[in-house]
């Protein structure tokens, strides 16, 4: 950030989202900065409509301090989260409060194409019928089942089905909302920011897991989520059972396989929550299969966490939803392979947000985008930036 830049508006509105600082006394101390400059992009933001006045604190004595927020109402977040075999959808207020949801069993097979344009028309029915349009939407996140190269937004993964390699995401969305901010990231990415800033644990150093028809690993080291240097974090391998080489995570414990498996065995099975379904049921071939990859993935993760000693490892997904049948082997198996230092207070756990974890992490990515303190900063700039 440029030197005017660093007393900025946008840098006074992170410690007002982050809730770290939200009188004019707290952000004077967090800032350094003279009361009149911190005055003057308070203004600015207030003029903006970017912050509201929320009201003042209780005080033990003399005036009541004003506190200041983000104004929630001031547009609309479009979220999605695209999966292997289903894909959700929300619109939310600026804060990332889920106002409305739609989903659908539409994932990464159907192709960028068919899903961004069912995206599109689901929107474009959503927002009237809550009283909005496309002039409402300020920002847009989207997650997706694969790395993103973080200096071109780009997919960029071999891996993952080749009509998504090298798309770019953002192109999909640019005849309907080119006015708003844009952001696209990996969907376990997204998961993991949404556990960090609303999973309720305060933890600052988190693995998480997404487990659906396919297999992400995001890590959050000291309290952001780490994407390495072109966003190809956590694509984990294990060796291979017939020696040699090596074998990616996701190619031998996933949703996939175990569909796969069912499929030859004559089952009827399309989605990760298909497989959930024979799982509740009592289907023994299933659990057999679920308890299987649990413990493959595991014994990966029990390597990670010697390597990351996280406070905790979260679980999310279509197959947590199988709740201790999925959960139970991979929490064992870490606590066995992993050091005993590095799990002596170590939380496995399924996801807090549950399914909302990837809508709640897209829009958290926009309210990124939007608020981004160099963008704001340059946004309101109306004085004097000393």
């Amino acid at each position: 950030m440029g030197k005017g830049l660093a007393t900025g508006s946008g840098v006074a509105l992170d410690l007002i989202r982050s809730g770290r600082a939200t009188t004019r006394n707290e952000l004077v101390e967090a800032l350094g900065w003279s009361r009149i400059t911190l005055a003057r992009r308070l203004d600015e933001l207030l003029e903006a409509s970017i912050i509201v006045s929320v009201g003042q604190l209780d005080s033990s004595g003399g005036r009541p301090p004003e506190t200041f927020a983000v104004n929630a109402d001031a547009g609309l977040l479009l979220a999605v989260d695209i999966g292997g075999s289903h894909t959700r959808l929300a619109i939310t207020d600026l804060v990332s409060k889920v106002l409305s949801v739609d989903e659908a069993d539409i994932g990464l097979n159907e192709g960028p194409a068919e899903i961004f344009e069912w995206a599109g028309q689901v929107f474009d029915y959503m927002l009237p019928a809550m009283g909005k349009g496309r002039q409402d939407v300020v920002g847009i996140g989207v997650g997706v089942p694969g790395p993103v190269d973080v200096a071109t937004g780009r997919l960029a993964s071999p891996q993952i089905d080749p009509q998504w390699d090298g798309v770019l995401a953002r192109e999909y969305f640019n005849n309907r909302y080119d006015h708003a901010v844009f952001a696209v990231d990996r969907d376990v990415n997204i998961m993991a920011l949404a556990e960090a800033r609303q999973g309720g644990n305060h933890r600052q150093n988190l693995l998480v897991v997404k487990a659906g028809i396919g297999l992400g690993i995001a890590f959050v080291l000291d309290g952001r989520v780490y994407r390495g240097a072109r966003g190809g974090s956590g694509d984990l391998s294990r060796p291979s059972p017939y020696g040699g080489s090596l074998q990616r995570l996701e190619s031998v414990a996933s949703g996939a396989v175990i569909r796969r498996e069912l499929r030859e065995r004559g089952y009827k099975v399309r989605t990760s929550a298909d497989i959930v379904a024979l799982a509740d049921s009592g289907d023994d071939i299933t659990l057999k299969l679920l308890e299987e990859t649990a413990v493959a993935i595991g014994q990966t993760l029990a390597d990670v966490v010697g390597l990351l000693n996280p406070e905790a490892v979260v679980i999310g997904g279509n197959l947590a939803q199988a709740g201790d049948s999925f959960l139970d082997p991979i929490r064992q198996t870490i606590l066995k392979g992993a050091r005993e230092f590095a799990t002596r207070d170590l939380v496995v756990e399924p996801s807090r947000l549950g399914l909302a974890a990837g809508i709640t992490g897209a829009s958290l990515l926009a309210q990124d985008a939007l608020f981004d303190a160099e963008r704001i900063s340059k946004l309101t700039r109306t004085g004097p930036t000393g």
